[in-house]
């Protein structure tokens, strides 16, 4: 009779696992390239990974980026050119996909602290909240990209605007994406029902949009003050979307491009399911979903996680492209692999980690 694994042995493996794929990862990439959001969204995963392991490589790889970007997302002085709609240019200063590279910088400062890390996220998001608009987060992606960025900003400051202004750019976001009768976001204003439909006429919520959104709130939930007058809110709001995401695994344990349809682009994705993993985990770990209920999903999405996504050369696979929707005919197989959703299996692999323990 095979004995099961214990707790500890399984997580010394996905340990393991983390240092093969993140290994990989940057021995076959280069650090030094742009801070936009996909680059951006790796190194989040890569500095969990630090804060796990503690490998020094790690850290230094991240260190290395951030330096070759000079600590800043767009690059633009004159605020009175800075935009905050869709563009890849230095005027997109306040466009979240270039704020995100934010988290890092600021990670890296809280292990040695120099203000020149954090002076432009400081400058870019003080001069945001200084404005009287509030749509900035325009697109579900936004919310991972910005909200924990908000969170730890006041972590250092302390400047109470940084909470109020996350709960006013979130509210407007969610007047124009959030469904709640399903507890799902739809990518953008273009999605909601009935404007938009999949192709068997219902609605289309995009699998790695609202891995953005939970993981999130995770991340939000994480370090915001336990007496911050909206945590409760947006526990709710976890919690509700956990329980519309279980809803929509699938038996092999991924979650489909589009959520609620898998025919619209039907087979595994791995960004996604890895945000969902990331924060059904951290949420258990942590005491805001129950374990009887969510560690059987846990234990499907991960199981998928590490006998399809992850190749065996530590390579991960069937990631979407870079995209805002689930495309119908779209291929995505084992050579599918791009830098955000390694950043999303480390997340993933590293809370993984810490429910063994």
């Amino acid at each position: 009779m095979q004995v099961a694994a214990k707790p500890s042995s399984e997580a010394k493996e996905v340990r393991g696992i983390i240092d093969k794929v993140n290994t990989y990862w940057q021995t076959h990439n280069k650090p030094e390239v742009r801070s936009f959001w996909d680059n951006a969204a790796y190194h989040t995963g890569n500095m969990e990974a630090y804060f796990l392991t503690g490998n020094e490589n790690y850290r230094a790889y991240s260190e290395a980026w951030a330096i070759h970007n000079e600590w800043k997302g767009a690059k633009e002085k004159d605020k009175s050119k800075w935009k905050y709609s869709y563009g890849e240019s230095d005027e997109y200063v306040l466009f979240g996909d270039y704020q995100v590279c934010f988290q890092t910088y600021i990670d890296l400062y809280t292990i040695l602290p120099d203000n020149y890390k954090i002076a432009r996220a400081r400058e870019v998001m003080e001069y945001e909240m200084s404005t009287p608009n509030h749509d900035y987060w325009w697109w579900s992606d936004g919310l991972y990209m910005v909200m924990p960025v908000m969170v730890k900003m006041y972590d250092i400051t302390k400047n109470p605007l940084y909470l109020e202004k996350l709960h006013q750019y979130l509210t407007v976001t969610d007047s124009i994406m959030y469904d709640r009768e399903v507890g799902l976001y739809y990518r953008d204003a273009k999605y909601p029902y009935p404007f938009h439909k999949t192709i068997n006429g219902k609605k289309d919520f995009w699998s790695r949009g609202d891995g953005w959104a939970f993981a999130a709130f995770a991340k939000v939930l994480k370090q915001l003050p336990a007496e911050d007058k909206y945590r409760e809110e947006y526990i709710t709001r976890f919690q509700t979307m956990a329980k519309s995401i279980a809803a929509c695994q699938q038996p092999e344990g991924y979650w489909t491009r589009s959520l609620i349809d898998p025919e619209q682009a039907p087979g595994p994705e791995t960004s996604g399911t890895a945000l969902f993993t990331y924060g059904f985990l951290w949420g258990i770990n942590n005491g805001l979903l129950n374990a009887d209920i969510y560690s059987p999903i846990v234990e499907k999405a991960w199981n998928y996680l590490k006998t399809t996504a992850l190749q065996a050369d530590g390579k991960i696979g069937y990631i979407q492209p870079v995209g805002e929707k689930a495309i119908p005919g779209q291929v995505v197989d084992a050579n599918s692999c791009f830098n955000f959703g390694i950043g999303a299996f480390l997340l993933a692999a590293c809370e993984r980690v810490r429910f063994l323990q």
